[in-house]
């Protein structure tokens, strides 16, 4: 009879044992399931339209010569709504990875009146002394 009571008790042990492995299952699901939501939140969404200019990120420069040389090409034009771009001065089109692309955003062109000239010579002084 003890036996029998042993191995039932044995038997709850492992049942309960195993509702705990689940549970830690379940709670490993959920965290990585709030990781991934709270990560997601965070990611900026890119979208690009047919004739954008947008940067193209440069992978293959591995030995950069200075710390401020870019990783970002030319401005090329994108012809698809799949990343397709196209390079203007050989006119060939090629397909890359959206997280890649960067939008290029052209500077307005300034004119003379536009800018100011502030003079940085000391002027002298009025009684004659220098």
């Amino acid at each position: 009879m003890a036996y029998d009571q042993a191995g039932e008790q044995r038997k709850f042990q492992l049942q309960e044992l195993d509702e705990l492995r689940l549970e830690a299952y379940e709670d490993s699901r959920i965290y990585k399931q709030k990781v991934k939501q709270f990560h997601d939140q965070k990611i900026l969404q890119k979208d690009f339209s047919v004739d954008q200019k947008v940067l193209l990120f440069n992978s293959r420069l591995k030995l950069i010569v200075g710390k401020l040389l870019s990783r970002l090409d030319e401005p090329f034009v994108i012809t698809n709504i799949f990343p397709m771009l196209r390079d203007k001065h050989t006119n060939s089109t090629f397909q890359v990875n959206g997280h890649q692309l960067k939008p290029f955003h052209e500077s307005p062109a300034s004119t003379i009146d536009d800018v100011e000239i502030i003079s940085l010579v000391e002027p002298a002084p009025p009684d004659g002394t220098t």
